[in-house]
């Protein structure tokens, strides 16, 4: 055996996890050194109201008491010095698409988990050296080519691989084994392993279950009859056990879309708003009940001569309004089609889609205060739309006082409600 293979298990996997530190307080630092080297620094939304939520600082920040989640307001209070800097999405995809493009030069097997992480499987790289060289080699580019730190974790799944990033912060590279768990992990409270989170670490305690040892050697009958499937989950996890491939989705190119052929051809920019509206309503809808969140609308538009144009525009932060997505994509009609040209289809394609959780972080940048009402609202109208129909919740703006528009009538529970429900010819793309 020679020195590589010895650190390739003969059967089972190597994985890394590569774990940007303080990413979006890193990409400006990397951009403007001068300016931000070594200071302490916060990004936030609703920097001037002094109400928007700290989503990441750097580690001079954290060191004097700074911590993500607080108020800008809080974070003053504990360092005057703090430099609020507004985000920069379109920044931090350029510098999250560069280190991810390092690490898959050496693998081909890579998932981006988030804009700041990703799991890579190198069972089948030994070519490029030792899990802890490749590892080395991927830091060490990513510092000097880009100028960001990152933490990596090695080891023989996702979970663990996820775990020994964490700890050793910033710019740090640990490997967890299995057989290294019950020393490192097991005094630790549940909550401090990945996936298991403050509810369900309170529901453990009430079972007399505090850490992860204890949970390791829980009766998993016991915690079946508490939490179904995941708790057979927990428990292996718990012992530091984790069958989850890594999913390599770079070349996937996800989007959800919408297109309707009009009865007629139409021009005037009321009819058309009425179907963007429409249409809008529904590719968010089918965004919502996969969890969905996008950050590209794309409008499709044919003539009667069955010419075609697309059009996109990528939003600063990630939607799943549909009232977002209809101003959008209202914009793009106005400014790529003159308004006296007719036309006989319209679409709406949402891309560049992310799974909600992975999102939350985008919305409370933008909107920390409304986000939750709005969510809730849209819940509930979600929810009366299952029950009781499409139609069963309308905006104005779906509406209209001329019975001879381009519209149809829909009843429900006894009520008649007039809708632009045009989809003579509706096609519903999930391209993936």
């Amino acid at each position: 055996m020679n020195n590589v293979d010895k650190y390739y298990p003969a059967k089972g996997r190597v994985v890394l996890h590569v774990d940007m530190n303080a990413f979006y307080c890193s990409v400006h630092e990397a951009e403007e050194p001068e300016k931000y080297r070594n200071r302490p620094t916060a990004v936030a939304g609703s920097v001037e109201l002094r109400k928007g939520v700290i989503v990441t600082c750097s580690y001079a920040a954290r060191r004097r008491g700074v911590s993500t989640g607080m108020t800008v307001s809080q974070g003053l209070k504990k360092c005057p010095e703090l430099i609020v800097i507004q985000p920069n999405f379109h920044l931090y995809r350029k510098y999250s698409k560069a280190f991810m493009n390092i690490a898959y030069s050496y693998t081909p097997l890579l998932q981006a988990v988030s804009i700041d992480e990703c799991y890579l499987d190198i069972t089948g790289s030994k070519q490029f050296g030792t899990p802890m060289e490749i590892a080395q080699a991927i830091q060490s580019r990513i510092a000097s080519e880009l100028g960001l730190p990152c933490s990596i974790g090695i080891a023989p799944n996702k979970l663990l691989a996820k775990m020994a990033s964490d700890m050793k912060k910033p710019n740090g590279i640990t490997v967890l084994r299995i057989r290294d768990v019950p020393a490192l992990l097991w005094d630790k409270p549940c909550d401090e392993m990945f996936g298991i989170g403050r509810r369900t670490a309170e529901k453990l305690k009430k079972m007399r279950i505090y850490t992860i040892g204890q949970l390791a050697a829980a009766e998993e009958r016991l915690l079946l009859e508490r939490f179904g499937v995941v708790g057979h989950w927990m428990k292996q996890a718990a012992n530091g056990h984790d069958d989850s491939p890594v999913i390599d989705e770079r070349e996937k190119n996800k989007s959800i879309g919408h297109t309707t052929t009009l009865p007629r051809d139409i021009s005037e920019m009321e009819d058309v708003q009425r179907v963007l509206l429409n249409l809008a309503d529904q590719v968010t809808r089918r965004l919502r009940r996969q969890q969905l969140m996008a950050q590209t609308v794309q409008i499709t538009i044919r003539t009667p001569d069955m010419k075609t144009i697309t059009r996109s525009h990528s939003l600063d932060t990630v939607t799943e309004r549909a009232e977002d997505v209809y101003t959008e994509a209202c914009k793009l009609y106005k400014q790529h089609w003159s308004t006296e040209k007719p036309v006989r289809l319209l679409g709406i394609t949402l891309q560049n889609l992310l799974p909600k959780e992975e999102a939350v972080l985008q919305l409370d940048l933008f909107d920390y205060e409304q986000q939750p009402k709005k969510e809730s609202l849209t819940k509930t109208m979600d929810m009366l739309r299952d029950k009781f129909g499409e139609s069963a919740v309308l905006t104005a703006g779906m509406l209209s006082d001329d019975p001879s528009a381009l519209i149809r009538n829909h009843k429900v529970r006894g009520t008649s409600l007039q809708t632009d429900f045009l989809l003579d010819n509706d096609q519903a793309n999930d391209d993936k």
